[in-house]
């Protein structure tokens, strides 16, 4: 499986989405005002920082959900003690069903890959299933001036009218594109948009 390898081999600080602190998702996702106890879903969250500034920043009941159990290890071996206070869960979240729903959806750096209609469908159809009435969703894509490729495989692009073509039952709240400064110095455009679900 190609995640699986991906993390077998390499270092997480050493691929190109790699950031040390995840800023610009905490910003928005304390724009979205939840209170500390609501429930966070973090997918294709493996080996990222998120859960560890989420944790720093109050929230208790945060959901990390990837394909790839060797990310999960080493986000999991990164916090040390607080791992047990996050929900690890190795799934495809194209298809899984979390058996509960969440306040926030998070995605940094995965919807990009689902370059297939099927697949892409099947993603927002598990967001729907997920996210509650009024709920949130923090998304972070390749934006429109971004690469076509990463880690060998095909991406999409969004600019902002087309992620909220994508989810008509979603209100803007609001969305920026921010550059990414990969380990090997290169500048990738990602857009960042939270996003609030009306129905």
């Amino acid at each position: 499986m190609h995640w699986q390898r991906v993390y077998e081999q390499r270092a997480p600080d050493t691929v190109s989405w790699y950031e040390p602190e995840a800023g610009g998702s905490l910003a928005l996702i304390a724009e979205a005002g939840l209170s500390y106890d609501d429930r966070i879903l973090d997918v294709g969250g493996g080996a990222s920082a998120l859960a560890g500034g989420l944790l720093r920043a109050g929230y208790s009941d945060i959901t990390v959900a990837d394909i790839s159990s060797a990310a999960l290890e080493r986000s999991m071996t990164e916090l040390g003690a607080d791992a047990d206070r996050v929900r690890w869960v190795e799934a495809d979240v194209r298809e899984h069903d979390f058996g509960r729903r969440f306040a926030l959806w998070h995605d940094r750096a995965f919807f990009h890959f689902m370059v297939d209609a099927g697949d892409r469908d099947a993603y927002l159809s598990n967001l729907r299933r997920t996210l509650d009435a009024g709920g949130h969703l923090v998304l972070a894509t390749f934006g429109p001036a971004g690469p076509s490729e990463c880690s060998g495989l095909p991406v999409s692009r969004y600019s902002t009218p087309a992620l909220t073509e994508l989810l008509p039952d979603f209100e803007l709240v609001s969305s920026r594109p921010q550059l990414h400064h990969t380990p090997s110095g290169t500048a990738q455009q990602f857009l960042y948009a939270h996003l609030k679900r009306s129905s």
